[in-house]
């Protein structure tokens, strides 16, 4: 029996060191894993990197792993996995974390629309021609309050920018028909549980976490729980 490799997409503005405290519970289990930085989510990006190009990036990390994946995509990264999964003829599963679960034909933004409900997140972003800003005073704690000071700190200075063009960029790829599964952050102040529960209902399982919108730093076991069942 050969076991999947877990491809472990960040959010937005974050990184492959997003994953930092939570890929030791892989290791601890024997579990192979891969991350990456995706396009859209680094300092001097090219502005028009959207949605596609996050899709690409990660089918080609998927598809060099030569086996069957478990594609893992937090908050914009859902909209990732879902746009790069019909690209991954070896994909098993998809787990999304108080993530976006965009239909064909909708955006990271559109999904953020179904509810009116304005976050300490929505207040922590700044426009900034095609990119996307985070204040460094409220970022820390919309994303990580659950987080020790040290972590907060520490995730909070490598926040990178983010592409306008990612969020506004609608999916296009057909459902890949392979299981999903939604880990819903039930103490969430960046993306509001109210939103969740509708994405929730895209997916196959639901399993309810108590932490904030980061749980890969604030409760990595419980997440390895939720993600790994």
């Amino acid at each position: 029996m050969e076991y999947p490799t877990y491809v472990l997409v960040h959010g937005a503005w974050g990184g492959a060191w997003s994953w930092d405290k939570f890929t030791p519970e892989l290791d601890r289990r024997d579990l192979s894993w891969r991350t990456l930085d995706l396009p859209s989510s680094q300092v001097g990006a090219d502005p028009t990197s959207d949605l596609r190009a996050d899709a690409d990036a990660v089918a080609e990390v998927a598809n060099r792993a030569g086996g069957p994946v478990i594609l893992v995509g937090h908050s914009y990264a859902g909209a990732v996995i879902a746009e790069a999964s019909a690209s991954i003829p070896n994909v098993e599963r998809l787990i999304y974390i108080a993530a976006s679960v965009p239909n064909v034909g909708e955006s990271h933004s559109d999904c953020a629309r179904l509810v009116k409900v304005r976050t300490a997140m929505d207040k922590a972003i700044k426009v900034e021609g095609p990119l996307l800003l985070l204040d460094p005073k409220l970022a820390p704690l919309a994303l990580y309050q659950e987080c020790t000071p040290e972590d907060r700190a520490w995730a909070a200075a490598q926040l990178s920018t983010q592409t306008l063009a990612s969020f506004r960029s609608p999916r296009t790829s057909q459902p890949s028909g392979v299981p999903s599964r939604y880990v819903l952050c039930r103490h969430d102040h960046a993306l509001d549980p109210s939103l969740q529960e509708l994405m929730a209902q895209r997916c196959d399982v639901v399993i309810e976490i108590q932490s904030d919108h980061c749980p890969f730093l604030s409760h990595p076991v419980e997440l390895a729980h939720a993600v790994l069942g």
